[in-house]
């Protein structure tokens, strides 16, 4: 009688068997990814009453024998479903007209069809439905006028036809007859092209909210009178208003109130100092508005405070010390603001609710918490929060919600937590969480979300309790996880020391070796060469400084044409008279032999790699421009291939640190070791400081000790300074900095950085919210040209910024001082990765709304 797969991330096509299912009541097939048509067998569910197929990629028309649209003549007629209560289909791409025989559906009580694509005009017949409630068809593109007769409706509640950035045209005036909808709760006719008068709505005595906005109201009517309606609104005491402005001085005046409630506004401007004198202030909600400024330290005077809400703002600056002094306070929200430094709250065994979620405080979660017996939510998300989980979190025994994701947290998950037997929802995802999944989750009794994705736990995923649950626990991005319940897709637990394949990058590189008058044998992909020095003199023109493409620390790179089959390649020669010079060669062909094995001889001179017809990264994050450049001519390089630059730099890490027999640790990962390929494929070169870790452990000791070489000022890792030895970590910290560079468009040595500020830190104390503000310019400006609808520009601004901050905190997780705390390089390529997918669906969406 009932199907709810609901939320369950379902797609493909909706089978043509549901109409088999004669007797169901209700379908539910919402928030998943169905596509294509939806089948017409639908129309066979005669007991149907509850449809909802809404936020999937449904496409088409609804058939016909369904309930309203327009198909490809299907002979049915409508009215089958005579049973239908509600209908929704919001946000789907459904096209076509509403049919007149919708009125025949006698039993239908709510139409949710927002955000498609509907077109023609809304049929009279709807006057018909008088069990109707709601109709809400927002979003599309729907014409000509809004039919008398559905205001005749007495049971109608919701009128919901607002176009929000679709510009629809309702060309008509008013309707008069609005008045006679006396059940009316929410009218909403905003972005349409009404015009005239508006009607009195003295009768409509539950409205609780009316938007007329982007309409041609009150523009000059013969009367001069359009607008009197407001005065209509009197009788509506269940209306809804938004106040505007700054708070006023004047309600330090109200000394007995005990109550302030003006959340959810369009208040602006900093909280007056004056406020403090409200001293026998209990609750002080304050959220959802445009305040600015600090939290004015004048509110320690509130010595009854039992509710703060700050949230959803613009404060700035620290959590005042006075809040650790609030005896009675109970809830505490200061959530999505621009807060930073530590983590501050009343330590009195009465609180119950601390949300500290979207700020960028720093630091880590201080042991006290474990004075608040009686917490039961702890929300601290999207913070740069970092250490590990304290062990007197424990004593919170009564901690039903605990959200920490999105942070820098680290460290294994403490047996102290084993203490939360209450607890119904844990996330820690994106973190840094390493070690092994404790049993204890498993006897969890009332855990009905577990989220610890995008760590670094590994081995035995449990498969009691909440892990039984597939939709329920999340553990993807933690690569070296195995076992658990067939469905989690993981790898098989053969043994606790084994380790899960990963993505080999294939790096371009051609191989060439030679002595003075003696043949070169090149590797290349397809085959082998022999080239002569000889032929590498004519390539390159005798080295000329036409061919020069750049010049390092022990020699030059110079780009040449191999006469014989017209192959481009570049030439790496060394200064032998330079100290370290031939070392750091061996280094390169020890480090190149094993990425691919090549017979390499000892008295080698020059090597050779293909050409890399795009040059360096370098050269596109800091473009030197001639003066025969302008604007438009400049090296630039677009959001996506940087994102896509950045996947082949982890992958290209991943193998070298991970893939080959033994590990080869770059030791100087820069832009200008980055070099791009006539495909825009990012490829990692220059391996004159590369370390290789041998397999035994004196080997180990023996090749990393001598660390002379260490990288370059900016991006080597800052341990190195101290003379630890190279590391796979090391490495990535260097990948982070590359990172953050990529998209800020600043160099690690940019004078912008002074005083003990560094490029990491930088980042951390503009994130979350003025992420945008840090970002390249050239790629807040790329395809403003071609915005399409409005909607289609705020949907893609809101998209980029969501994963610049993606990258953000990836680069930061690469580049924390602490070694052990850097994100693995093979997370980092996932995490990009999903990055990526991101942007791909949202430039298709863009697409298919554009079109």
């Amino acid at each position: 009688m009932a199907l709810d797969l609901n939320s369950q991330g379902l797609l493909g096509p909706i089978s043509s068997h549901i109409g088999n299912l004669s007797f169901l009541r209700e379908l539910r097939l919402q928030n998943n990814n169905f596509g294509l048509e939806i089948p017409s067998q639908i129309g066979q569910l005669l007991w149907l009453q509850i449809l909802d197929l809404s936020n999937n990629s449904l496409t088409s028309k609804i058939p016909k024998n369904i309930w309203l649209l327009e198909p490809c003549r299907i002979p049915v007629e409508l009215g089958s479903l005579l049973h239908l209560q509600s209908v929704r289909f919001i946000s789907n791409q459904i096209t076509g007209s509403i049919l007149s025989s919708i009125g025949n559906l006698s039993s239908l009580e709510e139409i949710y069809c927002t955000e498609n694509g509907l077109d023609g005009i809304i049929p009279k017949s709807l006057g018909r439905l008088t069990k109707l409630k709601a109709l809400s068809l927002g979003i599309n593109g729907l014409s000509g006028t809004i039919p008398p007769s559905l205001f005749n409706l007495s049971s109608l509640v919701i009128i919901d036809v607002v176009l929000n950035l679709f510009i629809n045209q309702f060309n008509r005036s008013t309707p008069l007859l609005i008045s006679n909808a006396t059940n009316l709760e929410m009218l909403q006719l905003g972005f349409n092209e009404l015009y005239g008068k508006v009607p009195s709505l003295a009768n409509l005595h539950n409205l609780q909210t009316v938007t007329l906005f982007y309409n041609y109201l009150g523009s000059g009517g013969s009367d001069g009178d359009d607008l009197s309606f407001l005065c209509s609104l009197t009788n509506a005491t269940n209306l809804r208003n938004m106040i505007s402005g700054e708070i006023p001085r004047e309600i330090q005046n109200l000394v007995n109130l005990q109550r302030l409630d003006m959340g959810d506004n369009l208040l602006s401007g900093p909280i007056p100092s004056d406020l403090g004198n409200l001293s026998n202030l209990a609750l002080v909600v304050l959220s959802g508005n445009n305040l600015f400024g600090i939290i004015p330290s004048s509110l320690q005077n509130f010595q009854s405070l039992i509710i703060l809400y700050l949230s959803k703002n613009n404060f700035k600056g620290r959590i005042p010390s006075y809040l650790e002094k609030y005896q009675s306070l109970a809830y505490l929200d200061l959530s999505s603001n621009n807060l930073c430094g530590p983590i501050i709250f009343a330590k009195t065994t009465n609180f119950f609710y601390l949300n500290l979620s979207r700020n960028h405080l720093s630091g880590v979660i201080p042991i006290e918490i474990g004075n608040l017996k009686h917490l039961a939510i702890l929300d601290v998300l999207g913070n740069i929060l970092n250490g590990e989980i304290p062990s007197s979190l424990g004593n919170c025994d009564g901690l039903t919600i605990l959200r920490m994701q999105d942070n820098l947290f680290h460290g294994s998950i403490p047996q102290p937590i084993s203490s939360l037997r209450s607890i119904e929802e844990l996330d820690l995802s994106n973190n840094n969480f390493y070690g092994e999944i404790p049993k204890f989750l498993e006897v969890f009794q009332f855990l009905t979300k577990l989220n610890l994705s995008y760590n670094q736990l590994e081995d035995w995923l449990p498969t009691q309790g909440v892990f039984r649950n597939v939709s329920a626990t999340f553990v993807i991005g933690n690569e070296k996880l195995c076992g658990g319940m067939p469905e989690f897709g993981l790898p098989k637990c053969i043994s606790r020391n084994s380790k899960s394949g990963g993505v080999v990058h294939k790096l371009k590189l051609t191989i060439a070796i030679q002595k003075r008058n003696e043949p070169i044998s090149s590797g290349s992909d397809v085959s082998l060469l022999n080239l002569s020095y000889g032929t590498l003199l004519k390539a390159t023109n005798v080295f000329s400084s036409t061919n020069l493409i750049g010049i390092g620390s022990f020699g030059s790179v110079s780009k040449g044409l191999l006469q014989e089959n017209g192959n481009v390649i570049e030439v790496k020669v060394l200064n032998l008279i330079g100290h370290g010079a031939l070392k750091s060669f061996k280094v390169e062909c020890e480090a190149l032999k094993r990425i691919k094995p090549r017979n390499i001889l000892k008295m080698s001179l020059a090597l050779v790699y293909e050409f890399m017809v795009n040059g360096s990264l370098e050269e596109w994050l800091h473009p030197n421009p001639t003066p025969n450049d302008v604007d438009g001519h400049l090296k630039k390089l677009s959001l996506i291939q940087k994102i896509n630059i950045s996947i082949d730099v982890a992958l290209a890490l991943d193998y070298l640190h991970n893939q080959c027999k033994s590990p080869i640790i770059h030791c100087d990962l820069k832009p200008s070791n980055v070099l791009l390929d006539y495909d825009m494929v990012g490829d990692i070169g220059d391996f004159g400081l590369a370390k290789i870790i041998q397999e035994s452990v004196s080997e180990t000791r023996a090749s990393m000790s001598s660390a002379d070489l260490r990288g370059t000022i900016g991006y080597a890792a800052p341990e190195y300074v101290k003379g630890s030895k190279v590391s796979r970590e090391g490495d990535v910290y260097s990948c982070g900095i590359l990172l953050l560079e990529m998209f800020i468009g600043l160099r690690p040595t940019s004078d912008t950085f002074r005083d003990n500020l560094n490029l990491h830190n930088y980042v951390v104390e503009s994130l979350p919210q003025q992420a945008m503000e840090i970002t390249d310019p050239v790629l807040l400006h790329e395809e403003e040209g071609h915005n399409g609808f409005r909607y289609s520009l705020h949907e893609r601004n809101r998209i980029y910024q969501d994963c610049l901050e993606m990258v953000y905190r990836i680069g930061l997780a690469c580049s924390v001082e602490e070694p052990r705390r850097r994100m693995s390089i093979d997370k980092v390529a996932t995490q990009l990765h999903l990055i990526r997918q991101k942007l791909f669906a949202a430039s298709f969406l863009g697409r298919m709304r554009y079109e």
